[in-house]
């Protein structure tokens, strides 16, 4: 399908204009860090600082029983790896069990496990919680860790994935002697690879950025995330911008190098993910 000069040239505005709405933010918060408290507070618009200080990270880094950035960097660092190591064991297990083991009804719950993703997240957040608290687990990483590792989505990525795989290697596998632990370690795991990155970096991307359920179950200041913990920040240094935007940046971090290291697994995993079947 080709395109008129005159539909590439609005394309390209609309794309520009969007753009510049998605960067400028990011532009801003990163020259407000770097700002003085009495350049902010000045009535003069500037996006650029007259003198670049590192006082507002110092002061957010500071020991501060009341904003422990620090701490809630480490605690989301812990939920999202932790989050994430769960996922991939989960997820491998179950593609290999609904793709390799034949028990009685096994389509049967596997679409019934689909019909899952049809219902809001927020459905199971009184459930969740209830299940949390009874097991002693709030304020805690797992209350966040265990919950998070029941992305049907996930499954039914890997589990077209290894649907595709050849089932003659199992049976090559077999031959030879191998269990199912065998041919699941040894055969299924190295050729599930390119579907496992892919829901590593989905997974902990989400992990990282979930707000509202480590809202609910972890509420004491010392236990936050990093996303819980920029509102509570926000919401102290409401009249001063600076030390706020200081901690979102601390706080993408994380993203930006992961964008920058990965950025060839997420567009595989664009084109993965497009072309499920």
């Amino acid at each position: 399908m080709k395109f008129s000069t005159v539909e590439k040239f609005f394309a390209g505005i609309i794309l520009l204009v969007l753009s510049v709405l998605w960067i400028f933010p990011v532009v801003w918060a990163f020259f407000t860090s770097f700002k003085s408290k009495d350049e902010i507070i000045s009535s003069s618009f500037s996006l650029i600082p007259k003198k670049f200080t590192l006082a507002n990270y110092i002061e957010l880094l500071s020991a501060n029983e009341q904003t422990p950035v620090l701490t809630w960097f480490f605690n989301s660092l812990v939920i999202s790896v932790g989050e994430t190591l769960l996922v991939l064991i989960v997820v491998s297990l179950a593609a290999y069990g609904y793709t390799r083991v034949n028990f009685k009804g096994r389509d049967v719950l596997f679409l019934f496990l689909l019909s899952t993703m049809m219902f809001p997240s927020v459905l199971s957040l009184i459930p969740n919680y209830k299940i949390v608290d009874t097991l002693g687990l709030l304020n805690s990483p797992l209350a966040v860790i265990l919950p998070g590792a029941a992305g049907v989505y996930n499954v039914f990525l890997v589990h077209q994935f290894a649907k595709a795989i050849p089932s003659e290697l199992d049976e090559a596998a077999r031959i030879d002697g191998a269990s199912h632990l065998q041919i699941y370690l040894h055969v299924i795991m190295p050729l599930l690879k390119p579907a496992l990155t892919v829901v590593a970096l989905f997974t902990f991307t989400a992990a990282w950025n979930d707000f509202l359920w480590p809202s609910i179950v972890l509420t004491d200041v010392g236990s936050m995330a990093i996303t819980p913990g920029l509102q509570l920040l926000q919401g102290q240094y409401e009249t001063y911008p600076g030390i706020s935007t200081a901690g979102a940046l601390i706080a993408l971090l994380p993203m930006l190098a992961i964008f920058i290291f990965a950025q060839k697994y997420f567009m595989e995993a664009l084109h993965m993910t497009s072309g499920i079947k």
